[in-house]
């Protein structure tokens, strides 16, 4: 039986209750958002970047599982605005459609809007934050170079000039451009996580001295940039803007809440729907408890958004990161925090959580027994976005047995992967047999998912 983590029973309707964002006059059904994660299930070539990033019938079928979870909006993981600048091979690429990729892309949203989400895809720029066995020319705002983390490494970069701050403007203007043709409700920019809008946002990664330096105004000029293109491209009125943004860095010189709250009141003004808020970096990472007070509210950065969204009239607001028990989840709500309840790592363990909480089946999320050492906690994800994307059960992370024969069989995968000449794309999979008596599964390492 699946260990949920404890919780009193509480009425959850407020969850179900609908939001209408305030610009696109679009409408949720309810108030969970399905948080980007990484799903690395997409097309991968070594030889021809131009053959990367097509989604196949395992992604689509990822989506339609996430879409008949009863999820108010879900975001799809980082869909990248070129070939080269990725946050890892099997990302989804809309650049362009020169082999027919919208047609796929058409196909995603249709499966995940099929029971009534609305479907966000988030574009996103690795920056410097690309592997250098993928870009070994990264560009960012500055010459800041990432240090190795969690096995990876990453070429120092190269400052964007102003001609090429205006290209990637444009790209990601095509990217929403192509997204819209494919049938998304929207988009969402990526500023947060240490990807190429948050390192012109920090002044850690943004040491320039020209009109995109300095000032948080002009720090943030290429996300204003990125609207009005966008605006000036996609002139349906229903098409939701929105944007996810750390509220904090913790680290010294990182973005800070303070700028962050300047930050939404002009976006704001800028007609964003809404804002994801979450935090942390890959030098910081932040999907954990830094402090002892935010523990029994549960979520990461509700804190800071007690800070933000009085500030804002009309742009709404989401929290990400920490949310495990109902409970915790309506107080977030009715006391005013935020609007809606983003959940990432839940919804790889339930794909349709959602759909129990609102029904009243359940009051917690599954007590996940991965590892809290974040790279852990990734693998782990991944693996059951691939089981859900295969049609497969995800196998059962708040089963200490399960996860101790998963980490086993990780470690097997993970020494394969390291004699591998080339780069692959997807997460370690697992085949499991059937649970009789007490009995641990069968695991049987699979190939990685290698398009």
């Amino acid at each position: 039986m699946p260990e949920r983590y404890s919780a009193e029973k509480v009425d959850a309707s407020i969850l179900g209750e609908p939001i209408t964002f305030p610009f696109s006059g679009k409408t949720a059904s309810n108030r969970f958002m399905k948080a980007p994660m990484t799903e690395r299930l997409c097309s991968w070539s070594n030889i021809d970047p131009r053959n990367r990033g097509v989604p196949d019938d395992r992604y689509i079928n990822l989506y339609k599982k996430w879409g008949e979870g009863q999820i108010g909006c879900i975001i799809s993981g980082n869909i990248i605005v070129d070939y080269e600048n990725l946050e890892a091979a099997g990302n989804p690429i809309l650049a362009e459609d020169h082999d027919g990729r919208l047609q796929k892309f058409k196909e995603v949203a249709k499966a995940a809007k099929a029971h009534g989400s609305l479907l966000v895809g988030q574009i996103s720029h690795a920056g410097r934050q690309v592997q250098d066995t993928i870009q070994p020319h990264p560009v960012s705002a500055s010459d800041v170079q990432l240090k190795e983390t969690m096995g990876m490494s990453f070429a120092k970069p190269t400052p964007l000039t102003e001609d090429g701050i205006k290209d990637i403007v444009n790209k990601f203007a095509t990217t929403a451009e192509l997204m819209h043709k494919a049938g998304f409700d929207g988009i969402q920019l990526h500023g947060a996580h240490g990807y190429l809008i948050a390192q012109f946002l920090a002044n850690t990664t943004n040491k320039r001295t020209d009109k995109y330096g300095g000032s948080l105004q002009n720090r943030s000029r290429i996300i204003f940039e990125i609207i009005d293109e966008i605006k000036r491209r996609i002139t349906d009125p229903s098409f939701i803007l929105s944007i996810k943004l750390n509220s904090v860095e913790f680290q010294s010189g990182g973005f800070e809440t303070s700028e962050c709250a300047a930050l939404c009141q002009s976006l704001e003004a800028a007609g964003v729907d809404f804002i994801d808020l979450s935090g942390g970096t890959y030098e910081e990472l932040a999907f954990e408890h830094k402090r002892e007070s935010t523990k029994k509210r549960e979520a990461f950065f509700l804190e800071f958004a007690d800070e933000i969204r009085p500030l804002l009239k009309k742009t709404i607001i989401y929290v990400t990161g920490g949310f495990r028990t109902v409970p915790a989840m309506v107080h977030a709500v009715s006391s005013g925090s935020c609007h809606g309840i983003g959940l990432g790592r839940p919804l790889t363990a339930e794909p349709f959580l959602c759909r129990d909480i609102l029904s009243g089946s359940v009051n917690a999320c599954l007590n996940n027994k991965l590892p809290s050492d974040m790279g852990m906690q990734i693998v782990g994800a991944g693996s059951q976005i691939t089981e859900i994307a295969a049609g497969k059960e995800p196998f059962d992370s708040s089963d200490e047995k399960v996860v101790g024969r998963f980490l086993e069989e990780c470690g097997k995968a993970f020494a394969a992967m390291a004699e591998q000449k080339e780069m692959t794309a997807g997460f370690p999979v697992f085949e499991y047999g059937g649970v009789t008596g007490g009995q641990v599964p069968g695991y049987a390492a699979a190939e990685v998912a290698n398009n």
